[in-house]
């Protein structure tokens, strides 16, 4: 039986995730880091819609897509250097989903449809965007949010995670504050929420 064309959009991003030079370790075995970040995020998404559509899988998934291959080192430092990085990231992960969903069958409605939401264009506004920020929201607290609060100043460090919850959804909220955490990340979060 061939595969759908979901099925055959999932296997052509992951094969490309798959190609990421870094490396996670993952109950002691190495994957590459943005095949475990895409599970990740598929696994989220799980938890936040009990039966997310598959335009909305197909954006989850390729959210991250070969993000290594443009470093953040070669943008300016700060804010602004920041937010154009990820502009781009995003202008191309989606790019590249289209392209691989148009591949395989996907007519141009729905490989655009998919392409806005990995941009995270309408954001507050369409469930598909708020479904990815979500699930890399609850990524982020999940397996970074240790590591980075200790290499950024206390108050940058609130803002962020105020930002950060700003974006997200009551459900997300509600995830994220089941999330087990060391007494310092738990106390900078209460700290942040309750600014």
């Amino acid at each position: 039986m061939p595969l759908s064309p979901f099925e055959r959009t999932l296997a052509a991003l992951d094969a490309l995730h798959a190609q990421d030079p870094r490396l996670a370790s993952v109950e002691g075995e190495s994957v590459p880091h943005e095949l475990w970040h895409a599970g990740r995020m598929s696994a989220w998404l799980e938890r936040l819609h009990e039966h997310p559509d598959e335009l909305v899988q197909l954006a989850v998934r390729g959210q991250h897509l070969q993000r290594w291959e443009l470093s953040r080192s070669e943008y300016p430092e700060g804010r602004v250097g920041y937010l154009t990085w990820r502009r781009d990231q995003g202008q191309r992960a989606g790019e590249t989903t289209a392209r691989l969903m148009r591949e395989a069958g996907y007519d141009d409605e729905d490989a655009e449809a998919v392409s806005r939401m990995i941009r995270k264009q309408g954001l507050g506004r369409e469930a598909g965007t708020q479904a990815v920020e979500d699930c890399a929201c609850l990524v982020f607290l999940e397996n970074y949010f240790a590591d980075f609060s200790r290499q950024i100043d206390h108050d940058h460090l609130i803002r962020i995670v105020q930002m950060t919850w700003k974006k997200m959804s009551p459900r997300a909220h509600e995830l994220a504050l089941a999330l087990p955490m060391t007494d310092q990340a738990r106390a900078l979060v209460e700290e942040a929420l309750a600014g």
